[in-house]
């Protein structure tokens, strides 16, 4: 029996295994093909574009890799296409809107860079939102790079409010040392930052007018940044051991959000594919920075050759309106088109969307797909669309994003929205209309920013955006358009993406009318002890208490069934050939002691959403990201994470994709509770059948541990103290002892019993009788 139940379960595991493996490895899902095609497409227009060798651009720049259409009525209308010239390019620079400082009132620290004339990072400056995976000293980024006549690194930009700018530092000094250790170029600075700590007392060494100096300061620790450069091959690199071959290049993977050019310039169109126009160098080129801008507001500008044609981006930073957390985390983009020439003009314009959210939690998070029955990814695009008044809410998976089966366009949308959205922060641009109707975007598309995994496991990770397309507007002489876009760069926290109109940014899924008001009572408790542990414990309190009289009942069921064994044995061993009149025996004694078999299947039923709507709640809860079960940079400080115990590299890659890096108690602490209370309070097996039965469902505990092993923490202990709750219910039940000297239930013999009085024989006589009787 025992072998027998050991091979079944080998048998079971390999299985599954095996399953698991050719799924992942022999028939990878849809994006693996899809980003293999997109590669050689790449690679066959790169060699298009080398053979077709065009001539360079007027500004010196190759776009023979975009796609462009010009359709002159005449060879007079061809004549009459403007020659674009080349713009002067300015020194690259940066300018920081905003604060990190939570005092000034600012809840952004913006940093723009005029090449592109577009957003580089967005940090928040609010300290409950701090970096959960960077555990180094904060400086600030200071966009450092190597000084050009002696060691060094250059700083080209200093944030308002960061130690930086608290120990005197500015653009243009260069840092020669970090405590100890000597800066001898921009990649040394960032290696020497990666070994500091937070609360550190640093000195650092500069040269400022080529006179040294020494500046003082303490690090702390790295804010949330919502939109940054992307770190994917970094972040791949520290997740497994793999060769740096494992990326496909594709666009820069550092390029920055919001970067324009026009889409259309007269009868010139830009095609399907990136790029610019012939003779724009609008998203790579340098723009002036105009005069007069401040810790709230900047504006760049750029003219498109002897076009007649000036391109102004203005960026604008609200300030808190309070101490707590309404508006306050959004911008203003204004993108404004003048036309100065003496010549009718048709334009459009190409916008990018925001890049570069972050993939906090990427390998444990569950962020649920509103769209459809798939998993969304760490980032997806989201999207709002004016429908009859109300705003209709869709969103795009990463998976489907790099399968390329959403690039083709989205045309004739009233668009409410677009953003990128991550597991519990967002970055959307919503356009400032006067009235629901107006509407300017002709068309928008996801797109694929920077490189693709090649593991079709990995592509979750791809960086994602959009692109959006405006109409064509017809320019008079001295005319201009202006259109205006509200960025919400922040925390998806209720009452905050409510005032901007972006509720639907948290989705909690069919169980929300539960993981609602779940929420809001874990935030009561929060409010009076101060510690999420200990209010998930006084949840889960409650919620058992409300649960008490029937979880009272299935106890008591539970135990009945304890003590009806004997006489369940005894009915087991006087029917044992007789299957009918065995199950009539036992119906009449569950009869008699009022016992209900399915009694215990209610509490069960009234519990599966309550765990369901708490795990929702858990998982898309901002407010328990970096909330400590007992102190923060511990085993457990993040509620809303995996325990995290220990990081665990030494085992296999694909058991690493499936369990994660870390390993994690808190899983195993309930999965053990559950496995005892099993044995405690399961009653004996009455035959081999349930013997079996008993057994696969303590392997079928661990099977749900390996599942749930990369739940948030605070659902594990939720798991636990219900777990303990059922412990000390159940034995604080007084005995009931029903089946007390209980006789056996007499049953009239069924005419096909061979062992009941009046049947045709019993034993080997029976049988054989049986087999003449068919003869």
């Amino acid at each position: 029996m025992e072998k027998r139940l050991a091979s079944f379960m080998a048998i079971a595991i390999a299985i599954l295994l095996a399953n698991a493996l050719i799924t992942n490895w022999l028939f990878p899902p849809k994006p693996k093909p899809a980003a293999q095609k997109m590669a050689e497409a790449q690679a066959a227009a790169d060699a298009a574009a080398k053979e077709a060798a065009p001539e360079p651009d007027v500004d010196g720049t190759d776009k023979a890799a975009a796609s462009e259409t010009s359709d002159p009525a005449t060879p007079e209308a061809a004549a009459e296409t403007p020659q674009v010239d080349a713009e002067p390019e300015t020194p690259e620079e940066r300018i920081t809107l905003g604060s990190i400082d939570e005092a000034s009132g600012y809840r952004l620290l913006v940093t723009l860079v005029n090449r592109g004339a577009a957003v580089e990072r967005i940090e928040l400056a609010n300290p409950q939102y701090l970096d959960q995976e960077e555990r180094s000293g904060y400086l600030g980024h200071l966009a450092a790079f190597d000084a050009e006549n002696q060691p060094g690194a250059v700083v080209g930009v200093v944030g308002r409010g960061t130690p930086a700018e608290k120990a005197g530092l500015k653009a243009g000094d260069i840092i020669t040392a970090l405590g100890p250790a000597k800066i001898t170029s921009g990649a040394a600075l960032e290696a020497a930052m990666r070994r500091t700590r937070p609360g550190q007392s640093l000195s650092i060494g500069v040269v400022r007018e080529g006179k040294e100096q020494t500046l003082q300061t303490e690090l702390s620790r790295p804010p949330m940044e919502v939109i940054r450069p992307s770190n994917l091959p970094e972040l791949l690199k520290t997740w497994e051991r793999s060769d740096p071959d494992m990326l496909r290049p594709s666009w820069d993977e550092s390029r920055p959000s919001f970067l324009l050019t026009l889409q259309q310039l007269d009868d010139r169109r830009l095609g399907e594919a990136a790029g610019e126009l012939r003779g724009l160098n609008l998203e790579e080129g340098t723009w002036e920075l105009v005069e007069g801008a401040s810790d709230a507001q900047a504006e760049f500008r750029r003219a498109v050759g002897d076009t007649g044609l000036v391109i102004v981006k203005r960026y604008e930073l609200e300030k808190a309106r309070g101490a707590k957390d309404p508006p306050g985390y959004h911008l203003t983009l204004t993108v404004e088109i003048r036309n100065t020439s003496p010549s009718a003009r048709q334009v459009a314009y190409r916008l990018n969307g925001p890049n570069g959210l972050p993939t906090e939690g990427w390998w444990y998070s569950s962020k649920l797909n509103r769209s459809g029955w798939g998993g969304a990814g760490p980032r997806d695009v989201v999207s709002g669309t004016w429908e009859d008044g109300s705003v209709s809410s869709s969103l795009t998976s990463t998976a489907i994003i790099v399968a390329a089966e959403a690039h083709e366009a989205h045309r004739g949308a009233n668009v409410a929205y677009l953003g990128i959205d991550a597991q519990f922060f967002s970055a959307v641009m919503l356009p400032k209309k006067s009235k629901p109707e107006e509407n300017w975007i002709h068309q928008w598309q996801p797109a694929v920013i920077g490189p693709i995994p090649k593991e079709s496991d990995k592509t979750r990770l791809a960086n994602v955006s959009f692109q959006l397309t405006s109409d064509t507007v017809a320019l008079e002489p001295t005319a201009s358009v202006s259109h205006a876009y509200t960025i919400f760069a922040g925390p998806k926290k209720p009452d905050i993406v409510a005032a901007y109109g972006l509720s639907d940014l948290i989705y909690y899924g069919w169980f929300g009318q539960v993981a609602r008001p779940m929420a809001g009572l874990l935030h009561i408790f929060y409010a009076l002890i101060r510690n999420y542990g200990l209010a998930i414990i006084l949840l889960t309190v409650l919620v058992r208490s409300a649960m008490m009289p029937l979880s009272r009942k299935q106890a008591m069921s539970a135990q009945k069934m304890q003590e009806l064994q004997p006489e369940l044995k005894k009915l087991q061993d006087k029917y044992k050939n007789d299957m009918e009149a065995r199950s009539k025996a036992q119906r009449e004694l569950f009869l008699k002691h009022n016992y209900n078999p399915l009694g215990g299947c209610l509490l069960m039923f009234i519990q599966l959403p309550i765990f369901i709507g708490l795990y929702r709640s858990l998982s898309a809860d901002v407010a328990l990201r970096g909330a400590p079960l007992l102190w923060d940079g511990g085993w457990c400080s993040n509620l809303a994470a995996p325990d995290m115990l220990f990081r665990w590299n030494f085992l296999p890659n694909f058991l690493l994709g499936w369990l994660g890096p870390y390993f994690n108690l808190l899983p195993v602490i309930t999965i053990v509770l559950f496995i005892w209370q099993q044995k405690m309070f399961m009653p004996p097996p009455t035959d081999e059948q349930a013997a079996m039965q008993q057994k696969m469902m303590q392997y079928m505990m661990v099977f749900i541990g390996v599942m749930f092993f990369k739940v948030p923490s605070g659902l594990c202990i939720y798991f636990i103290a219900s777990s303990l709750w059922g412990l000390a219910e159940r034995k604080l039940l007084p005995k009931s002892n029903a089946a007390a000297a209980a006789p056996v239930p007499a049953v009239a013999p069924t005419a096909r019993s061979s062992s009941a009085p009046g049947g045709n024989g019993s034993g080997r006589a029976g049988d054989r009788k049986k087999q003449r009787d068919r003869r």
